[in-house]
């Protein structure tokens, strides 16, 4: 059914792509009454009377019944049909995979997360992801066939247009997606995390359909995303976000795509944690000093989970890079004058340890007549932002409305 009508579609038949605006219009507007859908098309009441009938027959749109107004008739109420599929989101993060499955609707019908998972890149790797989907699909009540497609978010350089990682899984006679899909049996978009958390925070967390958004995917590495007229920013070859590796710092310290300066060095998940052990070298004072003594590891959840708890050389390094994040996100708010900054990823979980700081560089930084009219907020979908904007991106791009 799906395939009919995307074909359709492509094929330039009017009725077809007049029935896939109008499904735009739910994903974005919600449920609608033939009344309102009219106005906000500009076409007539039978016209939009019989596409909204061809498009519950086909499965894609349910009548929710007749809902209270102020006065009056009780128009009947009209919204995507939830059970007309399921997509499935992977967002795999430096040791971990979260996942999530939401219905043709856009709700969220289950989740898993924090699953152990470490990507290499070698086919043992691609091979243990494709069994954690298949596991998940699996685990759910849901029949396969309802599946229309997983979406697989990355770090690093991702075309989502062709379908090739450049950063994990690179082989260049096939492309990343269309390895999966044969192990997965399934319509599958690779992504960019980034983007994908953008995608899932402007749908469905604090987003509410501003004109202009930028997501700060604040992790182990640093990236943002852009929706500019409400729209994601991909960028000529696909790889726009690159915040991390903007040309900032004086710092000397060698990136690990191999420059010097990058941003990433001083203002990500990855930044904390070498400044953090460096001042542990230096006979700094923490509550993981004696983990340090005593030469155990020390991840970035623990200086987290340490600064939760008020470890002062914890708050110390992360102001440190809440200021410099500041500073840079000033530049962006400079160029892009949006209207909101959405900060996500593994540093959010620090709020105002990190906002604070972050939010003073912003204003000190960033010209006042331009900085007044951008909201600054943390992410509502926290870790699994990635994982259900990939499932949104994937109906997106499945019914051709990207």
């Amino acid at each position: 059914m799906v395939d009919s009508f995307l074909r359709q579609a492509e094929e330039g038949n009017k009725t077809a792509l007049l029935k896939r605006q109008l499904i735009g219009y739910y994903i974005t507007g919600g449920d609608f009454s033939i009344t309102d859908l009219s106005h906000e098309m500009n076409l007539s009441v039978p016209t939009i009377t019989k596409l909204v009938s061809e498009l519950i027959e086909d499965g894609f749109v349910h009548d929710f019944g007749k809902q209270g107004t102020a006065g009056g008739r009780r128009p009947n109420i009209y919204g995507l049909n939830p059970y007309a599929g399921y997509f499935v989101g992977v967002d795999i993060k430096q040791d971990v995979i979260t996942l999530a499955m939401l219905n043709f609707k856009g709700q969220v019908v289950d989740t898993r997360d924090a699953v152990p998972f470490l990507m290499e890149d070698v086919s043992q790797s691609l091979d243990k992801l494709c069994d954690i989907i298949n596991d998940f699909i699996s685990g759910s009540k849901i029949e396969r066939e309802k599946i229309l497609a997983v979406g697989v978010n990355l770090s690093g350089r991702v075309n989502s247009r062709t379908g090739y990682s450049y950063s994990y899984f690179f082989v260049e006679e096939q492309p990343l997606a269309l390895l999966l899909e044969q192990r997965l049996a399934c319509k599958v978009y690779v992504e960019n995390d980034t983007r994908a958390m953008t995608y899932g925070e402007y749908m469905y967390g604090v987003g509410n359909n501003e004109n202009t958004m930028i997501f700060v995917n604040a992790s182990w590495g640093l990236g943002v995303g852009l929706v500019i007229d409400r729209k994601l920013f991909y960028g000529r070859s696909g790889f726009s976000g690159e915040f991390g590796h903007f040309p900032l710092l004086d710092n000397e310290v060698i990136c690990r795509c191999g420059k010097r300066g990058c941003l990433e060095t001083g203002a990500s998940g990855s930044a904390v944690h070498r400044i953090f052990m460096e001042k542990l070298a230096q006979k700094r004072v923490s509550m993981l000093s004696d983990k340090y003594n005593r030469k155990e590891p020390i991840s970035l959840e623990d200086i987290l989970d340490a600064l939760n708890q008020e470890d002062v050389l914890a708050i110390e390094v992360i102001e440190s890079v809440g200021h410099t994040l500041g500073k840079a996100m000033a530049g962006l708010i400079n160029l892009f004058n949006p209207d909101l900054i959405v900060l996500g990823g593994t540093l959010a979980v620090a709020k105002d340890y990190i906002m604070l700081p972050l939010k003073s560089a912003i204003n000190k930084y960033s010209l006042q007549l331009v900085n007044k009219d951008t909201t600054i907020k943390l992410s509502k979908l926290g870790e699994r932002a990635g994982a259900v904007g990939a499932c949104m991106l994937g109906r997106s791009k499945l019914l051709g409305l990207m």
